[in-house]
């Protein structure tokens, strides 16, 4: 398995804490009703626990938004509020999946998780080959990931169950639709069987 590595995505405070200023929206409720840190908290063990890669990926700015180009409606609501800024609480990464020393941690200021950051060179750099990848929200970050890691010849695989979107129909549709037709879909306890069985 020294060939897979585990994506985790925008698993921070200002997501998927119901104070963040983006889960407070709705984004948090639906993570805590699909047990999506739980999840994902399991999923991280078990890729310690078998020695694979496992790369941190969150939403973090400068403050002040300097570094910040997407002019979409939803990133103006992120300004106004001050949300996800780096030194923040809100852009430290849930309790449940913090990460440990020697774990890759990736700063994006857009919804790909592979644009215009060091994640793809650091991904081939190490072999990797097939990503599993959990994260918020389903139908953005964990979407977008999925469809860049096929462009860049890889094998993704999203563990549905450390998945939300603050619509239980966006999160349905991507994970029925739209993920399969460029990768695969498992769960955080297939996941962890599978590495026992390696």
């Amino acid at each position: 398995m020294t060939t897979t590595a585990l994506l985790l995505l925008d698993l921070q405070n200002e997501m998927v804490d119901p104070a963040g200023k983006v889960g407070g929206g709705g984004l948090a409720a639906m993570a805590e009703q699909a047990k999506v840190l739980e999840n994902a908290a399991r999923a991280l063990a078990a890729a310690r626990k078998a020695g694979i890669a496992v790369v941190h990926v969150r939403l973090a700015f400068q403050p002040g938004h300097v570094d910040c180009v997407s002019v979409a409606p939803r990133i103006a609501k992120l300004k106004e509020n001050n949300a996800c800024v780096l030194g923040t609480w809100g852009a430290e990464f849930a309790p449940a999946v913090a990460p440990i020393y020697g774990e890759l941690i990736v700063n994006k200021q857009c919804v790909n998780a592979f644009y215009n950051t060091g994640l793809l060179n650091w991904l081939m750099a190490n072999g990797i080959k097939r990503v599993v990848m959990g994260g918020v929200a389903t139908n953005l970050a964990v979407e977008a990931a999925v469809r860049a890691a096929d462009d860049a010849g890889l094998a993704p695989v999203v563990l549905s169950d450390c998945c939300a979107s603050p619509n239980a129909d966006w999160h349905r549709f991507s994970i029925e639709n739209m993920i399969p037709v460029f990768g695969s879909v498992s769960t955080s306890v297939e996941f962890e069987r599978s590495l026992a069985q390696a």
